[in-house]
């Protein structure tokens, strides 16, 4: 069932603002029940678990959809079953070998790669998501390119909500054998949700075309790829570039806990406050950053097979229609994000992981303001992938990730920022990559925003932070850090919508296309 790019991006929205909630409480009952120590093992090994799943699927999710919406376009669903074929045997094929090196060689690995001999047992437990999570990004992949969004976001549902479930068990199950068993048994879970979400989207595949999921395998696995050699080329001329993008930035992202612990040996801290230092860095103050970006995860998801489609149509309005869309709807839904995250970081984070952890806000505060800046990156790019410019993307990440880490490594070393080094230096590598892709867009297209629009945005977001910041000093000053948080932030988020309003941003067209209680709901706007 194909969709609109502004439902499914909603419908995207929706799922991930859920899954997002409950991948935050998974990490809030995991750092309750391992603390700082176990989530800077648990931060060692998942970076590397995830930068072997990119190498697992070898871009291959963002190709198919691209590849998908061409041949949809084209009215070949032939050819969109061989390019699924061809995805499947490929990440297939590529994760049972990593699998089967990781098995062979992880102490080796383990040696070489971590500071701490005990993130070894977290590994092994981590092996079997590789190829459950690289089948179920393909078929993802697949569903998006044909711009049915549902699938996707029922998968990720599914995947936390079972993934929660088994947490505070896997975890407690093995917590008197030690600490790096207990961080293996929280790895552990995650295995059991990817395997129920691939299974989700597996039923919706077969729901959706028994036709063609009989067809997809009824000629030799051999015969198939030797056949389809133009089909794979095209996969591979989309799929390298990106999979070189996330190596990159994957690779950057398994340097850290190696880096920034040695680093912060180096600038006169002890091994184990290194690792828990690192563990608020990257365990709790990062994924609160993160945890808004589940806005442009959904929309870059929609916008690649949404611009190659338009692309493949020669349309150049419509291309630049929805990439002007897509800025839009991340600067609206990301200003007040931006703004939450920097006024209230620290009362936050004192409520979400004790008051021991109040540095931890600190941190936050620092990174905070340049979220916005991270909010653009993912749809950019994939505006990018969706117009055929993978490798732009590719450079441009190289350039970021290469002047992040050597920043990161020389800031952090420093005795006077410490920790606070690895803040600066992230918040660099942000606005650098982000601003690389604007140009880029720019100069490939001609890409354009409304200033006048932009700017009323801007506008509203800083009086948000002003009355927010206000309400929170002289009008609640008796009450608990839970009603302080609830009431500043509902009242200064109201503030800014009826700002929206008033100048015109928001209007009746906007809200209708809202799944479901749109047309309800654009009774109260008025027109733009």
């Amino acid at each position: 069932m194909k969709q609109s790019f502004f439902y499914g991006t909603v419908i995207l929205i929706i799922a991930g603002g859920i899954t997002k909630v409950f991948g935050f409480a998974h990490r809030i009952v995991l750092s309750r029940i391992i603390g700082a120590e176990g989530m800077g093992l648990y931060q060692m090994v998942v970076p590397l678990l995830y930068f072997l799943i990119t190498v697992t699927t070898f871009g291959l999710p963002v190709a198919i959809a691209k590849q998908v919406a061409e041949t949809e376009a084209a009215n070949n669903p032939r050819l969109t079953r061989r390019f699924l074929l061809l995805a499947l045997s490929v990440a297939g094929g590529i994760s049972l070998f990593i699998c089967v090196l990781l098995l062979l060689f992880s102490q080796w690995i383990s040696g070489m790669l971590f500071a701490d001999p005990r993130a070894h047992i977290v590994l092994l437990a981590a092996i079997p998501v590789i190829p459950i999570s690289g089948i179920s990004l393909v078929l993802r992949g697949y569903f998006q390119g044909k711009q049915n969004m549902i699938p996707t976001a029922v998968s990720q549902l599914v995947e936390q909500i079972v993934r929660m479930a088994l947490v505070v068990v896997m975890t407690m199950s093995f917590l008197s054998a030690g600490i790096e068993y207990a961080t293996a048994g929280a790895v552990a879970s995650i295995i059991f949700g990817e395997a129920a979400g691939l299974l989700y989207i597996l039923w919706q595949y077969r729901k959706g075309s028994k036709k063609a999921a009989a067809q997809l395998l009824d000629k030799p696995l051999l015969m198939t790829v030797s056949a389809s050699k133009k089909s794979l080329s095209q996969l591979i001329h989309v799929a390298l570039p990106v999979t070189l993008s996330r190596i990159i930035g994957s690779i950057a992202y398994v340097l850290e806990p190696m880096l920034v612990p040695y680093a912060l040996v180096i600038a006169g801290f002890t091994t184990s406050t290194a690792t828990g230092l690192y563990g608020q860095f990257a365990g709790m103050a990062v994924p609160l950053l993160l945890f808004p970006t589940f806005l442009t995860y959904s929309l870059s998801v929609s916008l690649v097979p949404a611009v190659a489609e338009a692309a493949y149509q020669k349309n150049a309005p419509l291309v630049h229609r929805r990439i002007y869309q897509a800025m839009r709807i991340t600067l609206v839904i990301g200003a007040p994000c931006t703004v939450l995250l920097t006024i209230f970081a620290e009362p936050l984070c004192v409520l979400l992981f004790g008051n021991e952890y109040r540095e931890v806000g600190v941190l936050l505060k620092e990174l905070a303001p340049f979220s916005v800046f991270l909010f653009f990156q993912a749809p950019l790019a994939a505006a990018l992938q969706g117009l055929d410019y993978a490798q732009v993307v590719f450079r441009n990440t190289l350039i970021s990730a290469i002047v992040k880490t050597v920043a990161m490594f020389f800031f952090t070393a420093h005795p006077a920022f410490g920790i606070h080094g690895a803040v600066i230096a992230l918040n660099i590598g942000i606005t650098l990559g982000t601003l690389l892709h604007f140009a880029s867009l720019i100069k490939k297209i001609g890409f354009t925003v409304d200033l006048r629009e932009f700017g009323k945005i801007a506008v509203a977001m800083l009086l948000m932070g002003y009355s927010g910041s206000y309400i929170a000093k002289h009008w609640f000053i008796d009450v608990s850090i839970g009603q302080l948080l609830t009431a500043s932030t509902f009242i200064s988020t109201l503030l800014y919508i009826v700002l929206l309003v008033a100048m015109r941003v928001l209007g009746k067209q906007d809200v209708r296309r809202i799944p479901w209680i749109g047309e309800q709901l654009a009774v109260f706007f008025p027109r733009r």
